[in-house]
This record gives C-alpha cells, structure tokens and sequence, in this order.
C-alpha cells in the first residue's frame, strides 16, 4: 500500500503537464498486473464493448479506452443514463467533459488517463496494434492498461497469438456472431433493397453513389470520415429513424456505428492506405461487412454494379473467410517507446525510434508526431528553445497535436513551430488574442460540403489546443468556443449533405392525397413533429400546423393538404388537453409592441380584447382553434376564462375588491365615487383628483377604504399590492386590451426612481403604473410617501430635518425633484437660512369637473347622489 500511495503521489504531482500518454504513467496500472486479465475475442456482431459496458458499470470504477472519438461519446451517453452526469468522464483529444466525482471514464486510446487508479479498465478493438499509423498507441496500452479488479482487452479472433505470446497469463474467451452474415452477390443500384449501406472509398464517389440514389430512391444519408461526429450522428439519426432508406459511407462505418442495416454493398475493394492504393485485406472486409445484421436478425453483403464502371468482385477465398469469419492470424503489433528520454531532443528522437525487443513487436512506421519532431529538431528556433525535461517534453507534446487537416508533415510542422514557439515565451501561454482570431475565422457556415468539412477539421485542431491544460490562460473558455463552432459549422454540414442528397415525402405523401389514408399512420410525437408513415411533413405547435421549412414549394399545397385531411382528431385532442391542464402551463404574452395574448405551453391560443370591465376582459380565441368541434370550442373558451379570471384575482384582487365594493349600494355615496375613480385609474389616483369627496369623509369611512388595502397618502390615493411587479404587469396589459392597442414597454421591474420622458403619453403610461412626476424625475409613489410621511413628521418635532436625505441619497433623487416634491407636499424654502418651512399645500383650481373614463365611468353618477 506504501508502494501504491507513492505512485499515487507522483501521478498527481505530474498530472498538470499537458503530453501525450507514456508508460512512464503506466507504472501505476502496472501494479496491478495480478488482477484478472482477460481477451474477450470475436467478430462483429458479438456484444463485446456491451459486455465491458456491463461489467465496468459493475465495479466502483472503470475506464474504456475507444479507437474512435464517435464511440467513446457514445457509449459516454449510455454510460450517463445509468450513473447520472456527475458520475462519468468523456475524455478525447477534442472534447473533455470531466465532472469532479467522475468514476467511470470513457475515452479514446491516446486519451486514456494511465496514471489513475480504476477497479476496471478496457480497450477496445485491440486489434488495431496491428495498425502502421496508430498501432504504437493500441499496442501501449494492451499491454500496460490495468484495472485493480479486472482488466479486458477487445478485439477480433486474429489477435488471439499476440495476447498468448505478449500476454500469456491472459484467459481468452471467444464470442460468437449473433447472428449469421452471408454473400448476397452483386445488385444494381436500382435493385439495391432497403436499409442497405453503400461503402466507397473516396469522397468523389460517395457523393456520386448519393446523387444516384436521390434521383432513384429519394435520397441517402451520408457518413465519411472527414465528418464532425455531430454530423455523422445527425445523418446516421436521418437513416435510423427511416427518413431514406439508404446510406453511403467510406470505411469509417466499419468501426462500431450501430445501425439498422440488412445489407452492405461494396461500391469498391480497394483504397489509398496512406503510402499506396491496395485491395482490401479479408478482415478488413469484414469489419465492413459485419455492419449488417444486428443482434440476432442475419445480414448479407455484396458488391456494387454501377453503369459504366466494371463492378468490384469478392474473391471465393474472402467470401469465405467473411461469412466463417476465418482470417490469417497477426503476427505482430507495432511498438514505440511510451516513456523515452526527455533530457535531450536527440534522445527523444533515438528512444521513439528505438527498436522492441520482445518477439511479436516491429517498431512503428514513422507517425506523423515523429515526423513533425524531427523536422522541427533541425530548426534552429527550436532547437534554442528545447532544452531540458520541461522544454523536451512540452515540444513532445506539441508535436502530438493531430494533423486534421491532412496537410502532411511538412506543412504541419510549420504549424507545430508556431505553437511551441508560443509556448516558450513570455507565460508559455498561446496568445488570447491570436487564438481567438484564428477560430473567428472558421466561424463561417458558408460554403459547399468540402469547405464546411475543411473548417471542421481546422475548428477540431483548435479543440485540441484548448483542451491542453497548460496551453491557454482561460481553456475552459476557449474549449466552449471551440464547441460552438463545430456545432454551428457541423449542422451546417448536415444540412448541406440533406439538401444535395435527400429527396423525402414525396411517393408516401401522393399515396395519402391520392385517397389511401389509412395505409400510413399520421404520427404526432411529443415535440409535435407530424410524419405520415416515416416521413416527416411538418410541425404542430399548439393548434398550428408549421410545413416542414425544408419542404420544395412545389410540394407545401400537398403538405397542408395531408394535415388538413388526417389531423382533426389531433385538434380535439389537444383542445381536451388544454381544458383540463394546470394553471401552470398558461401565461399572458405581454411582449412590448405585441398583443396581449394567452400561450398555452408557449403556444398562442387567444387574444384578450375589452370586456364588460377593466378586469375582465374578452377571450378571442385563435383562428386556427376553429378546426375543432364547437363544443370543444366553448370549453376552452371557459377554461381560459376561468384561468384569466384567477390570476386577476391573484395579481390584482385588492383592485377587483374595491370594484365590488363601488358599485355596492349599501356603501356611503362618497366612498363609492372616490373607489370608482381609484378602480377607473387603475389602482392609483391622485388626491387632488378626489379632493372634494374625499375631504366629505368621516373618520370611521376612511377606515373603510383603508380596509379594502388602499393608502390614503399626502399625494395620492393607491393600492401597495398593485405596485409589485406581476401586478403592475397585469395592470398595464388590462389597460392596454381596455384601450385597443399593443403592450406598451414597462420600466424595469426594480425601478423606483426613472428620467421623466419628453413625450406626454410616455408620461401618462408611467403615472398610471404609480410614478409621481417630480420634474426632471419621476418617483414611485409609495417612495413618495415615504418622503411625505418624514417631512411632516419634521414639522411635529419627531424628524430632525424636513428632507430625508439618506433615502433621497440611496434613491438618487436630483435636488430639482426634491424641491418639486417639497413644494408639492407645502413646504417651501425658508429665506434666511438652508431648509424648508410649512406653508400649506396650495387648493386645487376650481373647474370644470374632470370627465370620468373607462369601464366604471358610469359609477361617477354616485358622487352626484
């Protein structure tokens, strides 16, 4: 255990270098070489990464170490629904998503985190050892990845006498094929049966294959390597969810993409590895293959006949071997130096290119990582700079940066020159500024498929950067950035390749207007989406019918049609769920400039117009709610009503109290007017509009309007409860529908003290919501109250000063607005020193009386009683 806590402490103490993977780490996992070790060994089709799934979610902890960025994210997505967000990792040269608490990890190969410490840890398609680019990293780690509990290494039967010469105490388990793949022969395009995947092996003739098929069958998804994994799951989500029945990949699908295909057809045998064009190896056939059939349903494959091209042609020996899953066995893995000297650059390079010495090993081909460092150990700028472990080390891991763009080593090189060279000056940070820049320009979703797949691939090495630790000063900030534009720019991608080689709808929807309606279902899914049979035709939100924006205008007649035709009962349906839903689920659209309107889970279903009061208004319902029944219509038109009506209640009860009590005819005739005149304003009316019947008033009946929550203030007459926000929201939107027009802009909702606006209805707008103009300011009026109340308590000895000015200060109130608001309670400044003296509020002019307005003018007559 000494030992272990020790190595423990060294990992930790190294983990803030940011470099690729070395077995130097690995002497920690190495530790644990006595736990079981196990090959689980098969070809596709065997539920082998499901098994490591199952059993690293049995343990306390575990890591799975994938060949591809795509599969790590998503077993990280399965991985998450069992064990919650907060317990799992996705660690990739990309993208790192690692939550605090992380116990389960899923990575890629060069990704994987060695120096920690997992009950369980896998890796996945082992066989790649076998792989001249890659291969060192594959190798590494099936031989140094470990679990303390268990450890499993995945891959192919053909692997088997590499682990029992590189790893004898291994136990191998075989796995069996669920289900049974066989030669089909070789088909035609236009026979090509459904749920079939097309494989080329160069991007010029995939999307030749795709346009055939768009004229043809309406269309293919689209999967190559150069594709942002968001796009190849968006377009992968396009076939599996039966939008085309088609799909036309490069070899990329032969690593994991689990889809519903019956059948493969070979549009090619042969590729460019990367040093020559070669026909195919059996097992790489294979690999391809096994794409169809999944789980226990048989799958078949074939060759391609393309007009004018000679078709590719399986051999009778690869038939076989593919159906018997029968290949020649490895014999070798290729090997690197995982922990080489980083004292010098000239050891550097001598280790990395040192030769193994264990049987079944070849040294690794030259990789690109090496390339680019022995370019740059013959800079002289370089060369100046790499001296020592850190400096080594750090230009090590530069040099790890992947050439996405496949520029190829020299040009590469250059670009792995700038960045050292930054990180060897000044913080040994990239510049922010120059870093940003160069992802601003990839910010661009212009342009055709190869332009957005070029920008994805330079926005992934940017990704990279900003997900090195020690790179730039904020990489939190940088990676999210980074993550935006291969999202925006994937999409993008994805919309291109739908646009150019997808023709849906069109043969199922001329079926259903042609009369057949029931032979497709009408599907409307929990988002609203609307398929007839498979194919998606639009969007229901609410009770409108959206055609789908991506739709020819040749076919929007028929797709409006088609949901005319089969979506009545759709309609009724959710007329019902409206009526009886919660409160909860509506709101009041009280958008500036807008119509006051109730949404229905955010979907428009009425205006309000004006009603037989200020407080109830009229429920007009939408237009296209009249596709459902006249019944239907009536509930919904009272469920909304009632919703209205409690949430008047609820924001403004006090003022719809004091309505009642105005027109109630056992209340005096003097606290009648003055309540319809507060009612008609709203809530809120000035004392001198209410000077004569208010001053009518006995002690014993001002108690009365005190009751219904009104404040008799020194200005003004209001309701406190109507100032709260939601109030005052309900208050101006019940104006607004009383007098015909849209919502107006309400101040915001803490603002006590605003700039008195140069237009008079501007002014008008902010009285009525309870702000006191005060010259060059207007002031809320219970703030003016507050004011009121402490100068006259001056004037009987208990304030010290006519002014508080520590609320006027904290309210930032202009001297001007103080004097307006002094001289409007009746003080004036005193002559012979600072301050202010009672005078008396001045009498209101004697006039003509004011004309009552609004909903309640009628109840002016009681002030005449």
């Amino acid at each position: 255990m000494a030992r272990i806590d020790e190595l423990k402490r060294t990992a930790e103490q190294r983990s803030h270098i940011a470099h690729p993977p070395c077995s130097a780490d690995l002497s920690y996992m190495s530790e644990f070489s006595r736990a079981p070790l196990a090959a689980i060994l098969g070809p596709t089709n065997t539920g082998k990464t499901h098994l490591a799934v199952e059993r690293m979610c049995a343990h306390s902890s575990g890591m799975i170490g994938f060949p591809l960025r795509l599969l790590a994210r998503e077993v990280y997505d399965r991985v998450v629904k069992l064990k919650g967000p907060s317990q799992v990792a996705l660690i990739t040269g990309e993208e790192k998503i690692l939550p605090k608490d992380a116990r389960w990890f899923l990575c890629t190969a060069e990704s994987m985190p060695m120096e920690r410490d997992f009950a369980f840890v896998a890796l996945d398609e082992a066989q790649l050892g076998a792989d001249p680019e890659r291969g060192h990293v594959f190798t590494d780690r099936m031989l140094h990845a470990r679990g303390r509990e268990e450890t499993m290494i995945l891959g192919s039967e053909a692997l088997a006498p590499m682990v029992r010469s590189l790893l004898p105490k291994a136990e191998i388990i075989g796995r069996p094929r669920f289900s049974t793949l066989s030669y089909a022969g070789a088909t035609k395009l236009s026979r090509l049966p459904p749920r079939s995947a097309i494989v080329a092996f160069s991007a010029e003739q995939v999307y030749a294959v795709a346009e055939m098929l768009r004229r043809m069958r309406g269309g293919a998804a689209v999967v190559m390597g150069a594709l942002s994994p968001r796009t190849r799951n968006a377009q992968v989500a396009m076939y599996q969810a039966g939008e085309v029945d088609y799909l036309v990949a490069t070899d990329a699908i032969g690593m994991g993409l689990n889809m519903d295909v019956s059948h493969v057809a070979f549009a090619g045998l042969s590729k460019f590895d990367g040093r020559r064009r070669r026909r195919l190896f059996p097992a790489e056939m294979a690999q391809i293959a096994g794409r169809a059939g999944r789980h226990q349903r048989d799958g078949t494959f074939g060759s391609l006949m393309l007009e004018g091209e000679q078709g590719a042609e399986f051999r009778p020996e690869e038939i076989e071997a593919i159906e018997e899953h029968r290949f020649s066995p490895l014999d070798h893995l290729f090997w690197r130096e995982g922990d080489p000297d980083f004292d010098s650059l000239a050891g550097l390079i001598r280790d990395l290119e040192r030769r193994p010495d264990r049987p079944g090993l070849r040294a690794a081909p030259e990789a690109t990582d090496l390339a680019v460092l022995k370019r740059l150990a013959d800079d002289p700028d370089v060369k100046v700079r790499a001296k020592g472990y850190e400096q080594v080390r750090r230009l090590w891991a530069a040099c790890g940066l992947p050439d996405f763009r496949k520029t190829g080593p020299e040009h590469h090189a250059r670009f792995v020159s700038r960045i050292y060279l930054h990180l060897t000056e000044g913080h040994g940070r990239i510049p922010q500024g120059w870093y940003a820049e160069q992802v601003a320009r990839l910010d661009n979703i212009q342009g055709d498929i190869d332009t957005l797949a070029d920008r994805i691939a330079g926005v992934r090495t940017w990704a990279y950067i900003a997900h090195r630790a020690d790179w730039l000063i904020n990489p939190d900030t940088m990676a999210e950035r980074t993550r935006e534009v291969e999202e925006k720019l994937s999409d993008a991608l994805h919309e291109r390749l739908t646009q150019r080689f997808v023709d849906r709808r069109t043969s199922v929807l001329m079926r259903d207007v042609g009369g057949k309606a029931g032979e497709f279902p009408v599907i409307v899914d929990e988002q609203g989406e609307v398929s007839v049979g498979s194919y998606a035709i639009g969007r229901m939100e609410g009770f409108h019918f959206e055609v789908d924006p991506g739709a020819r205008h040749a076919d929007r007649k028929m797709l409006l049609a088609t949901a005319e035709r089969r979506l009545g009962g759709e309609y009724e349906k959710r007329a019902g769920a409206l009526v009886a839903d919660t409160d909860d689920h509506f709101t009041l659209r009280t958008e500036p400039g807008e119509p006051v309107a109730i949404l229905w889970r955010g979907h428009e279903v009425a205006r309000l117009g004006p009603g037989k009061n200020l407080l109830s208004p009229r429920v007009n319902l939408d237009r296209r709610i009249e596709r459902v029944s006249e019944r239907g219509r009536e509930a919904v038109i009272e469920r909304l009503k009632n919703w209205v009506r409690s949430q008047v209640e609820r924001s403004l009860g006090p003022l719809r109290a004091a309505g009642l009590a105005a027109q109630d005819p056992t209340m005096p005739a003097g606290i009648r007017s003055i309540l319809a005149m507060l009612v008609d304003e709203g809530g809120i009316v000035a004392r001198d509009a209410i000077a004569m019947p208010l001053a009518t008033l006995e002690r014993e009946q001002r108690r009365v309007i005190s009751r219904l929550r009104v404040k008799i203030g020194a200005l003004d007459l209001f309701m406190p409860d109507i100032l709260k926000p939601e109030a005052r929201r309900w208050r101006a939107a019940l104006r607004a529908i009383a007098a015909g027009v849209a919502m107006p802009i309400l101040p915001a909702l803490s603002a006590v003290v605003l700039s008195t606006p140069p237009k008079d209805s501007d002014r008008a707008l902010l009285m009525r919501l309870g702000f006191r103009p005060l010259g060059p300011q207007m002031l809320r009026v219970d703030m003016v109250e507050r004011l009121a109340r402490h100068a006259h308590e001056a004037r009987t000895g208990k304030q010290a000063t006519v002014v508080d000015e520590p609320l006027a200060t904290s309210l930032g109130l202009d001297p001007q607005a103080i004097a307006k608001l002094m001289r409007d309670l009746g003080f004036r400044p005193a002559s012979s020193e600072a301050g202010w003296i009672w005078k008396g509020r001045a009498r209101p002019r004697t006039g003509p009386e004011r004309e009552p307005r609004g909903a309640f003018a009628a109840l002016a007559e009681l002030r005449r009683g």
